[in-house]
């Protein structure tokens, strides 16, 4: 068989892969603990789960750019919730952020450059449109950021290249977000040269505290925001994702307009029209983000400190479902164990425990280097909200609330914190 040299060398990928590996184990009978695939662990909202309902008949083909409805929700989603100027020309809709990322690269030409750890798709996609990548290795003593001075030496060094930068917050892998001077700072290096910035804020609205900022406050003309259902809307077979443009920039929106004329043609038509409901918000969807953080919150902040405690370093998550222990001051124990990789450290810990999570080398760090990727969503989401709501606002989650309705998630955060002191 013969196939495109830049498919051929990429497996699948990993978070579905992983998905799909603890579903076999589990019906071969064994006791697995998923922290690999980061699907949100919250129900759709009833409001628009009701709307999808009633356009389930929709069956034409809808505009390439999307819904104009939607378009337009989305847009005002962005004017309300961070504060852009922008209206429904500005917005393009596809089959999940994914695609819409995939077909950026395809029609832009410059250089694709990632702060790693960085999600497991962005380098596959420039891999397999052949683009060249340029990694920014951040550091733990920097909470995984890239920071302005990274970004400068990058720049400087060859200052005219076209670029595009992948900047995601709050992290997956990390958890981490940035800080409005951060933003303003790295804001001034791009526009200094020329740099486009793809932000992608898919989990803008988890953030933990609900004090989210958007890089194109500082940087309007030179950010492309991303966003979508799955991960604020618990949408995310749902495959819907959102782009929206600077107006400078309108000639991308319409070359990936093109491209996608000629490949999915449009978004579902249903799904589209109960997106809608969702970018529209409203008290019920409120009421759902505001338990939705709060448990999270609550239950990060728990997990952060068990793993902290251990003697793994890490940073404490601030939006998402992500945390991306490095355990570096266990290297000489795990050499001692035979471990010499992250991916072999993820499969002994997998063999061993049943723990299931990601070597930090599918993130884009050293193969060597120890760290994972864990995503603490292994809890039902449905029962967790129903029981949140029925404690006060300005009453804590306590203990006994993650033990009864996140419980699974804190067994395999002890399994593996164990398993890390085992001899």
């Amino acid at each position: 068989m013969n196939l495109n040299l830049n498919v051929r060398r990429l497996g699948q990928s990993a978070t579905l892969a992983i998905n799909e590996r603890c579903a076999q184990l589990r019906r071969e009978g064994h006791e697995i603990y998923r922290f690999g695939l980061g699907q949100s662990p919250f129900p759709v909202p009833d409001c628009v789960v009701q709307e999808l309902r009633s356009h389930a008949h929709e069956k034409d083909y809808l505009a390439v750019k999307g819904l104009r409805e939607l378009r337009d929700a989305v847009a005002d989603f962005h004017r309300r919730r961070d504060g852009i100027d922008c209206d429904g020309d500005d917005v393009m809709v596809g089959p999940g952020s994914k695609e819409l990322m995939f077909i950026l690269q395809l029609v832009y030409y410059g250089e694709l450059v990632i702060p790693t750890p960085s999600w497991v798709s962005y380098a596959p996609q420039a891999h397999i449109i052949g683009r060249t990548i340029h990694w920014v290795q951040t550091r733990f003593e920097d909470s995984w950021r890239i920071t302005p001075a990274q970004l400068e030496a990058l720049c400087e060094a060859d200052p005219k290249r076209p670029r595009l930068l992948i900047l995601n917050y709050p992290d997956n892998p990390s958890g981490e977000s940035y800080e409005s001077d951060e933003l303003k700072a790295l804001a001034k290096v791009a526009r200094r040269y020329k740099v486009l910035i793809l932000s992608d804020e898919i989990y803008g609205e988890v953030h933990h505290r609900g004090q989210h900022v958007s890089m194109a406050r500082y940087y309007p003309e030179g950010t492309i925001v991303s966003s979508g259902l799955s991960k604020w809307c618990g949408a995310g077979g749902w495959r819907l994702g959102t782009f929206t443009f600077p107006r400078a920039l309108h000639w991308l929106l319409d070359a990936m307009a093109v491209v996608a004329s000629e490949t999915y043609t449009s978004t579902s038509a249903p799904i589209q029209y109960a997106a809608v409901r969702a970018f529209e918000g409203g008290l019920e969807i409120e009421r759902y983000l505001s338990q939705s953080r709060r448990i999270l919150r609550t239950l990060g902040k728990a997990l952060y400190q068990r793993i902290d405690k251990s003697g793994a370093r890490i940073a404490r998550p601030r939006g998402g479902f992500y945390l991306f222990p490095d355990l570096t001051p266990f290297a000489e124990s795990l050499r001692e164990r035979g471990i010499q990789t992250s991916r072999q450290l993820c499969e002994r810990l997998l063999e061993e425990t049943g723990v299931a999570m990601l070597p930090g080398s599918d993130f884009g760090r050293p193969d060597d280097e120890f760290t994972t990727r864990m995503a603490f969503v292994d809890f039902d989401g449905a029962r967790a909200l129903v029981a949140a709501e029925e404690v006060p606002a300005d009453a804590r989650l306590d203990q006994a609330f993650l033990t009864t309705h996140c419980g699974r998630v804190l067994k395999g955060v002890d399994l593996f914190c164990e398993w890390l002191g085992t001899p």
